[in-house]
């Protein structure tokens, strides 16, 4: 059973509750999927069967950015450090579903949008995804959850096994353990790539950390593999980040650049889900040559 979860929303409710003699509080232990009765014992709130007194419940009131579970008695921050990277993977509580802070950086977007709004952009980007899908960089796993929803079976690759762990402990992520057409892989998706056949997916969605983490996931030569290993005409979805950003027009530019180059057609940014969007080229036949612009069947007069 997961540990209970607390917020500085939940814990502020509780406070309240304490502060006005209530016996019964009605609150989320799970991040906001679920509501639960906590009881209120005298100076003490009891969620999950642990007394949490009112300095305590202070504590995680005032702390607005991150998640606590109830682990041996104590709440304490979901966190992890990571033994491969020495990031630093911490669970942060949105209006829906929580993001991840690592190294510093968020992983989804929260500003005027939510994980799950940003996540669903990202989706809507690829049309409607079917087939099977490679997500190359799982995180708390709603991309793959997403796409789990239409395509036959994700392949989804994770390079920091701190970044499952956090997952495991993130109600939100459960699906990711539970969904049959769901297949993890441990790895770098730099070098997992290179285990798939040609023409192994359909849809593919990149959403890799930033640039300064995740250098070669905006390489010449993953984007080659990348292309190989799309059937022709699949399509690609890869997040940047804000187009209104500087820094996020230099990196659009050089990405659509090496994409252009890896062989993928139809290069458009898709300003509302931050990221680029692209066709896998088809080669004819007869002079193996690239066609930039997948054929499109004709129908027959």
């Amino acid at each position: 059973m997961q540990a209970p979860i607390l917020t500085s929303t939940v814990a502020a409710r509780l406070l309240a509750a304490l502060a006005a003699g209530e016996d019964v509080a009605t609150v989320s232990l799970d991040l906001g999927l679920s509501t639960s009765r906590v009881a209120i014992d005298g100076d003490a709130a009891v969620p999950g069967g642990v007394k949490l007194g009112a300095a305590t419940l202070r504590r995680i009131a005032e702390d607005e950015g991150r998640c606590f579970e109830i682990v041996g008695g104590e709440p304490r921050p979901i966190r992890v450090q990571s033994a491969a990277t020495g990031w630093v993977r911490t669970l942060v509580p949105t209006a829906d579903a929580p993001t991840t802070l690592v190294a510093g950086f968020a992983m989804h977007r929260t500003s005027g949008t939510t994980p799950v709004a940003d996540t669903q952009a990202k989706i809507r980007a690829l049309g409607r995804p079917r087939g099977r899908a490679l997500d190359t960089a799982t995180g708390l796993g709603y991309t793959a959850i997403e796409l789990a929803k239409t395509c036959t079976e994700v392949v989804t690759v994770e390079i920091d096994p701190a970044a499952i762990e956090l997952a495991r402990r993130n109600p939100w992520s459960r699906s990711l353990f539970e969904a049959g057409n769901i297949r993890r892989l441990e790895g770098d998706a730099a070098q997992a790539v290179a285990g798939f056949e040609d023409s192994a997916f359909s849809v593919v969605l990149h959403d890799p950390p930033t640039l300064q983490l995740g250098g070669d996931l905006y390489g010449s030569a993953f984007y080659a593999e990348l292309r190989r290993l799309l059937k022709p005409g699949g399509r690609l979805f890869h997040y940047v980040g804000d187009p209104a950003s500087g820094a996020a027009a230099r990196v659009t530019r050089g990405v659509m650049r090496r994409l252009a180059q890896a062989g993928f057609a139809q290069i458009r940014r898709d300003a509302r889900a931050f990221g680029v969007t692209a066709v896998a080229g088809t080669r004819n036949r007869r002079t193996g040559r690239l066609r930039r612009t997948p054929r499109r069947s004709r129908s027959r007069r």
